[in-house]
């Protein structure tokens, strides 16, 4: 049952990631967009978290600051590559974050023998360079850069989580307050550029984008929470194969072989990498009550 959660939350982010270029090629301007991604989950988890009697105050506001600073960083530059690149593309790029994770631990030698983490960053950097090759045109490296920013950017992000669910912080928290720095850089964004012109197409793209992201994260959370973290982790690649099918049906952006075998190459770097962090987390466990209860 909780595998049948991350599929949805997989479906709804790739429902969400389409939702961005759609309400973008409609002439809504991005800080609109992003406006609607973060506004309906402060609205509701603010509302749920009163009616339940939850408190607001946050136990770390460093933990919270760091993680939003560079998580409303990588949305921002997620978001613009949804709007210029192929959707399957711009999806990959952003599953980078678990391969950066591994490249900082190589690089600061806390992983400097892991042989695992280093045939991860390898392969999922040559699948990044396959997905990126001559099939980019020259005006999009830009928003490849970023989407790649954003992947390092979400690293350092994912990293503060961790450090927040250490020292108790419930998720809802995490997310209220990722929601709410979100909602705020995007009235800035549009009090200095405005909301574009957009369509009725893309008024309808925005909502969706909106529920679809908020009811990714929910399920996401739940798959997490109580589910199988390998598993989990596994099932969330899956975004990058539904973005691909929406982008065929959609904007007829059909990967060629090479893209399709860089893709593979991304989640199975991923999927390792996740598999290392996990397993080395599950023996760090075990010694610590061994220890205790010697």
């Amino acid at each position: 049952m909780q595998a049948l959660w991350m599929l949805v939350a997989s479906f709804m982010f790739a429902i969400m990631g389409a939702s961005v270029k759609l309400a973008s090629e409609h002439a809504a301007s991005l800080s609109l967009v992003i406006l609607f991604r973060g506004l309906p989950s402060v609205v509701l988890l603010v509302i749920w978290a009163l009616l339940t009697r939850k408190s607001l105050k946050p136990k770390s506001i460093r933990l919270h600051l760091m993680r939003n600073v560079f998580g409303v960083g990588a949305m921002w530059m997620a978001f613009y590559g949804y709007s210029v690149l192929p959707l399957a593309t711009s999806t990959s790029l952003n599953y980078t974050s678990p391969l950066f994770i591994a490249g900082f631990l190589l690089l600061s030698g806390r992983a400097a023998n892991d042989i695992v983490r280093t045939i991860a960053v390898g392969l999922g950097f040559a699948g990044v360079l396959l997905i990126l090759r001559p099939s980019i045109t020259e005006d999009q490296w830009f928003a490849c850069a970023l989407g790649l920013t954003a992947g390092a950017c979400g690293a350092v992000a994912m990293m503060q989580v961790r450090q927040l669910g250490t020292i108790g912080e419930p998720i809802w928290r995490t997310v209220m307050f990722f929601s709410i720095f979100v909602t705020g850089t995007s009235l800035v964004g549009i009090k200095a550029h405005g909301i574009g012109e957009p369509d009725i197409v893309a008024w309808v793209a925005l909502l969706v984008c909106g529920l679809s992201g908020l009811f990714g994260q929910l399920a996401l959370t739940r798959a997490f929470g109580s589910g199988s973290p390998l598993l989990s982790a596994a099932l969330q690649y899956t975004t990058i194969i539904f973005s691909a099918c929406i982008g065929i049906l959609v904007w007829q952006n059909a990967p060629d072989v090479l893209a399709w075998l860089g893709m593979a190459m991304v989640i199975m770097a991923g999927l390792l990498s996740a598999w290392r962090t996990l397993a080395l987390a599950d023996r760090q466990k075990k010694t610590q009550v061994v220890e205790t209860t010697s």
